[in-house]
């Protein structure tokens, strides 16, 4: 029997040691009991036992009502379900225990009206969680990937270290080789020897230990790395990458490729580049029709230029400037590659310049902000919808964000409703940014925000200020309204101006004026709000504040991308 096929041929009647396996069958001659739900029913697919003599349909394999388990070997577990207030007289009378592997409770009073289901041994005091009772280690495993001897079972949740991963995991079957005294986990059998991490530009190796005079901190989790166990790291020279093997082959992290028999791909940089140099100061765009010059920027001509893949106005940086069109191009921006790995996804992701037209306008998935700019994609499978506006693309994996003194990186699983932002001090953003030594979390709409700005036709720049105790009365410049001190906001300390930062940043203000999109079959444009009278959102009888406004073909207008999106024509 092969490993990883146990769970659809192994009886559960049948002991542990000595596996029998299932034959599946469709049709029978007359009813018969199902070992699994306790029904009868005829003419239905299941699977047979010829040793144990039990027939059980196909779906109702797991769970049984009555099984033999590799946990508990000694006894039969028997399937216990409450699903009433009519079986509370049995769970007050009964001492019932925790789960004895994973130790999570087998009954909770707040939930046994909705059903309660669990496994207990009648002479022992063991009981097994239904998530628990669902694995079914196999006794022995042969020819490990991981190991040169043969895997034994230990009937017995594991309290010491994995030697793959340094992880204490009760809850995960463990395997041990009493030859080299050697203990692993089950789901680190098969931990692959070669993986490439978009994180990181080489490949990285499996090795069971470090060298014990070298101190090394996780890349993905900057925790301490104990050189005792298992981890990933660059074979490079004069590369120190040392990752843990759990935080390596995270399901965001990894694509799930081993790579030990594959060769090493082919330099890609002429594939990649988004230009080619066609003079001095000038280049071929991959997107564009003209050449584009690199200009250095000028207050007075430049101020109202915007770049075209983020949006954002061109600033003291030098740009690139169309010899024909208006075309702009911030020379950061210029320089980003076609093809891209980036530590917000597992894949790799290309770059796109068209914004759609025939759909509803686009969203970043990482600060679910609508723009018409360019965006990174991912081409692979299931994550074709997974896309990435520029600005979060120039975030860095790890870097130090001026509002905090500890340096911030991209955890490993990022999504995590409960987080608190540090800047806009709110909840449920999908991504953001962990610092290395404390609980300081930073979402990307505010990683993004520019320290520094030019708002509509004010000559000075605005500050970003990154909150502060204050007893004083703060009053937003563009709505009039009270502005919490304590939270980021911009301010011109020489002109007295402050600004909520949703006034400046509307979820329509990176959206390029002159855009046009569909909704619905409608035409709406993104137009300039530089009117003497700011338009009214027919949605929410606002006043628009931002920069920009949407506005539909038959003249109705909106404020942001959230009063159009709830308007149906």
């Amino acid at each position: 029997m092969s490993y990883g096929q146990e769970e659809e041929v192994v009886c559960r009647m049948s002991h542990p040691a000595h596996p029998h396996t299932l034959s599946p069958r469709f049709g029978h001659p007359a009813c018969f009991v199902c070992e699994g739900n306790r029904g009868e029913v005829y003419n239905f697919p299941f699977y047979y036992c010829t040793t144990c003599k039990v027939e059980i349909h196909i779906v109702c394999n797991q769970p049984q009502w009555k099984m033999r388990h590799p946990y508990h070997s000694q006894h039969p577990l028997i399937r216990h379900t409450h699903h009433s207030r009519q079986d509370d007289s049995f769970v007050r009378s009964h001492v019932i225990p925790p789960c004895t592997w994973c130790g999570e409770e087998l009954y909770e009073e707040t939930t046994y009206y909705a059903g309660s289901t669990y496994y207990r041994c009648s002479l022992c005091n063991f009981g097994l969680c239904i998530t628990c009772a669902e694995k079914y280690p196999l006794p022995t495993i042969s020819n490990p990937k991981s190991h040169h001897h043969s895997l034994t079972f230990l009937p017995r949740p594991l309290l010491l270290p994995c030697d793959a991963c340094g992880l204490v995991e009760r809850s995960d079957p463990s395997y041990v080789c009493f030859q080299c005294n050697y203990v692993v986990h089950k789901s680190c059998i098969n931990l692959p020897r070669v993986i490439k991490l978009t994180r990181h530009p080489h490949r990285l190796f499996f090795t069971p230990f470090l060298s014990p005079q070298t101190i090394y901190s996780c890349r993905l989790c900057y925790k301490t790395i104990d050189n005792n166990y298992g981890h990933y790291s660059c074979n490079d020279d004069c590369c120190s990458y040392v990752v843990h093997s759990k935080c390596a082959t995270h399901e965001t992290i990894w694509d799930r490729r081993e790579l030990e028999w594959e060769p090493e791909e082919l330099d890609e940089s002429e594939d990649v580049a988004p230009f080619k140099i066609v003079g001095d100061d000038l280049i071929k765009y991959f997107c564009h029709e003209h050449n584009l010059k690199l200009e250095k920027y000028n207050g007075v001509r430049d101020k109202d230029k915007q770049c075209q893949a983020c949006i954002l106005h061109i600033d003291s940086h030098n740009f690139y400037n169309c010899t024909q069109c208006d075309f702009f191009l911030h020379e950061v921006c210029a320089n980003l590659p076609r093809k891209l790995d980036h530590a917000l996804h597992q894949h790799p992701l290309f770059l796109d310049p068209v914004p759609p037209k025939k759909s509803n306008f686009l969203k970043c998935v990482v600060c679910s902000r609508a723009f018409a700019g360019f965006s990174y994609k991912c081409a692979t499978g299931s994550c074709r919808r997974f896309q990435v506006d520029v600005r979060c693309i120039l975030v860095a994996d790890s870097f130090t964000h001026k509002s905090h003194e500890h340096p911030l990186f991209i955890p490993i699983s990022t999504v995590d409703k409960m987080v608190l932002c540090g800047g806009c001090k709110t909840k449920g953003a999908d991504f953001y940014l962990q610092c290395t030594l404390c609980d300081f979390s930073l979402c990307y709409k505010c990683a993004t925000i520019p320290d520094k700005l030019h708002y509509k036709y004010d000559a000075l720049p605005l500050s970003l200020c990154y909150g502060e105790a204050s007893n004083e009365t703060y009053w937003c410049e563009v709505c009039e309204g009270k502005l919490d001190p304590s939270k980021w906001f911009y301010i011109c300390n020489k002109s007295y101006i402050n600004i909520h930062l949703s006034c400046v940043f509307g979820s329509a203000a990176y959206m390029k004026s002159g855009y046009k999109f569909y909704h619905y079959y409608v035409t709406v444009k993104v137009l300039y709000n530089n009117c003497n009278t700011r338009p009214i959102c027919c949605r929410c009888d606002g006043r628009c504040s931002s920069y920009v406004f949407l506005k539909l073909s038959d003249g109705t207008n909106f404020c942001s991308s959230e009063c159009l999106e709830i308007f149906i024509p």
